[in-house]
């Protein structure tokens, strides 16, 4: 007596007719479909025996139903993304779901182009441009004003102070004098070329010099002392007389060494002497 081949639930004989293994059970295809099948994620119909079954983690798709959320592309062969709410994408709509937009164009910068960030924000490469000359920044350096960004060049030119002595843009740190900016490395004295920023120094006929140059080479000498007549500490106030200058300390009556400064004197020689003292000559 042949042994019998029936559906594991129905207990239909199943000779000469289509079945499916479950779990190591043979069942009519009408059994597989209404107890085994697993259901289709996208149209939420049985998959049935003979149907192509596709599956990503514990979800099932007819293979016609696994297609892109968005352009409805089929995935079976094709590379796709799941993203957290459970929808299947194709690659490039999945990019586009969930990428940047340029900050310039408000166009989706896909994953792997080129691309600029700055504070948080991001701008295709191309469209990172100056505000000025509007060509593209890429790796360049680059300063802003307000929202806009410039090159450096442009930025020099509509925006920096330029130096008094080279005319070139000062585009970090420099020194103001008598309200006209300077690099500091321009601000030097005439002759022995010292930075002068932050230390003493006089000008003379549009140079400045510091005070030891000064005084060799620029201050006139004292007739009374012959030291140089600085401007500096005592040497402040000054005499001249004649195409002659001392300080006004060294102004004094020659024979009793009465200050002469701002009273009546009298030039003998080389000498000056109150008017009581030149009396007595």
């Amino acid at each position: 007596m042949t042994e019998r081949f029936d559906c594991f639930y129905c207990r239909d004989n199943l000779q000469g007719k289509k079945y499916a293994n479950k779990d190591d059970k043979h069942v009519c295809l009408r059994c597989f479909e209404k107890l085994c099948a697993n259901t289709c994620a996208e149209c939420r119909k049985p998959i049935g025996a003979d149907a192509k079954e596709l599956n990503h983690k514990n979800r099932h798709w007819h293979e016609g139903c696994f297609r892109c959320a968005k352009c409805y592309k089929p995935l079976a062969n094709e590379p796709f993304a799941a993203k957290d709410d459970g929808k299947i994408m194709c690659g490039k709509c999945g990019d586009r779901d969930g990428s940047p937009r340029c900050q310039a164009c408000y166009k989706v910068i896909t994953p792997g182009s080129k691309n600029v960030e700055y504070k948080h924000k991001v701008w295709h490469e191309e469209c990172f441009t100056c505000f000025e000359c509007k060509q593209p920044i890429c790796s360049q350096s680059f300063l802003t004003k307000g929202d806009d960004m410039y090159c450096t060049p442009c930025h020099e030119k509509k925006f920096a102070k330029h130096c008094v002595r080279c005319k070139e843009a000062i585009t970090s740190g420099g020194i103001t004098y008598q309200d006209q900016p300077w690099h500091s490395e321009c601000f030097v004295c005439h002759t022995c070329k010292k930075p002068l920023a932050g230390a003493r120094f006089t000008a003379h006929e549009d140079q400045f010099y510091c005070v030891d140059c000064y005084k060799t080479d620029v201050a006139k000498k004292c007739s009374g002392c012959q030291n140089p007549i600085t401007g500096f500490g005592r040497g402040t106030n000054v005499v001249n007389y004649e195409n002659k200058s001392w300080h006004e300390y060294c102004f004094n009556c020659k024979k009793c060494s009465l200050s002469m400064a701002h009273k009546r004197f009298v030039i003998n020689g080389e000498d000056i002497y109150c008017s009581d003292c030149a009396k007595k000559l």
